[in-house]
């Protein structure tokens, strides 16, 4: 496959993300908040601004290829990372559906619960319930996402 066709599968890629986050996101970031680099430029592949940082914990690199060398991209994305932001590869080959990867303690702390002290158990029982409603939330929109 030429060089050309190859980079254009990953722009393709970046943007689908770019959509899905907007469209995640919609009301509250706009096309100037999440943007798709051009190919060959270095840094992350989706880059974010202040406001949509505070939204996406994640700096993203965008892979399309059929056979992934999963290493390199995790080893690269996280040269690209932020301090204190998650690296997140998102990936997929022709036909298949889009997935991501991150450490396994990223993904414990997106789902670490709230440490609150209560004087009443029954309003402990309600946070608590609100909260794992929350994480459900947390996951299922990541699903969609990615």
């Amino acid at each position: 496959m030429k060089t050309s066709s190859c980079k254009a599968k990953g722009r393709i890629l970046q943007q689908k993300i770019v959509s899905m986050l907007l469209e995640l996101f919609k009301g509250k970031l706009t096309k100037d908040d999440v943007k798709s680099t051009s190919m060959g430029v270095s840094g992350v592949d989706v880059p974010l601004s202040t406001r949509a940082k505070e939204l996406i914990p994640f700096d993203i690199e965008a892979k399309c290829q059929e056979k992934l060398n999963i290493w390199g991209a995790i080893k690269q994305c996280e040269t690209n990372t932020e301090e204190g932001r998650i690296p997140l590869v998102v990936f997929k080959r022709n036909r298949s559906e889009i997935y991501c990867t991150l450490k396994f303690e990223d993904l414990l702390k997106l789902q670490r619960p709230l440490k609150v002290e209560f004087k009443s158990n029954d309003l402990k029982d309600r946070v608590d319930g609100i909260v794992n409603i929350a994480f459900i939330n947390l996951r299922d929109r990541l699903k969609e996402v990615f």
